[in-house]
């Protein structure tokens, strides 16, 4: 029976326990983005909404429990600034977990820690990636690749703004139910310049899945040696920020959120060398 079985005990005994959970939280809050096993995830989620919860009522009471929880002191201007301004009208649901497949070692199942709106957030990364696929697969029937080369962010931001308005069932859309409840979900509770820079994200990945013309600046690659390094970049996606993507990259959206964000080589088959007789 499941009784008195509030939360995880994660193997631990409760000092060590809390004091991994502090740690997590504080973290957390330091870089808006952390990856750790699954239940020690869900566990930190908990005590961050909770932190992000005093820091919105912002009177002094929850500053000095905000204070005795956080291990480092200087996370306190930025919870009580930066996060109570961010989620000022979000009701809750102020984290999100990404799972991450296994861990090599114990085969733990892995997630991604992160706020919710934070500037490298994999939700906004995966989603205009699927509006500019599905919105290039539409472009497609009528125009031709060239044509699209000098995309305008605007077509992109006028699509958002008018799937932004349809209900979750309605195909009469370009985009599929399942992107739209994604965009409807990102956009609620972001300023108004939210749907500009999620076309403008949209537009640059339909110019990168093109394939590059002659006429196009993306065939005009500099190989030069200073600019080699930004070459290679551009091609292979080696070095780019999460939910970036570069030209010969073909990774599915469902891969990119299980946290595979470069080109993903295969391995080489491994020969078995017989003894000649």
């Amino acid at each position: 029976m499941k009784h008195g079985k509030a939360f995880r005990h994660l193997s631990r005994p409760p000092a060590h326990r809390m004091l991994m959970l502090r740690n997590m939280v504080t973290s957390l809050f330091q870089h808006e983005q952390i990856e750790t096993t699954l239940a020690k995830a869900r566990e930190a989620a908990r005590l961050a909404e909770k932190m992000i919860t005093l820091a919105k009522r912002g009177n002094q009471h929850s500053y000095d429990k905000a204070s005795k929880f956080l291990l480092d002191r200087a996370m306190l201007p930025k919870l009580f600034t930066t996060f109570a301004k961010r989620y000022a009208e979000r009701p809750g649901g102020y984290t999100r977990i990404h799972k991450y497949m296994n861990r090599p070692s114990d085969n733990a199942p892995r997630a991604i820690l992160e706020l919710v709106d934070n500037p490298k957030d994999l939700r906004w990364a995966i989603t205009s990636r699927a509006v500019g696929w599905e919105l290039l697969k539409h472009k497609l029937v009528s125009k031709k690749p060239q044509a699209l080369m000098n995309a305008s962010p605007k077509d992109a931001q006028k699509l958002v703004e008018e799937e932004k308005k349809k209900l979750f069932q309605d195909t009469t859309g370009i985009l599929r139910p399942k992107t739209r409840w994604n965009v409807q979900k990102l956009l609620r509770y972001r300023e108004g310049g939210a749907s500009l820079r999620l076309g403008a994200q949209a537009t640059t990945y339909i110019v990168s899945s093109l394939p590059p013309s002659v006429d196009s600046p993306l065939s005009q690659i500099n190989f030069q040696k200073n600019n080699l390094l930004e070459s290679k970049t551009l091609l292979t996606g080696r070095g780019l920020e999460p939910g970036q993507r570069g030209l010969r990259d073909t990774l599915s959206a469902e891969t990119v959120a299980k946290g595979r964000l470069g080109n993903v080589g295969r391995k080489p088959e491994r020969t078995i060398k017989r003894p000649v007789r």
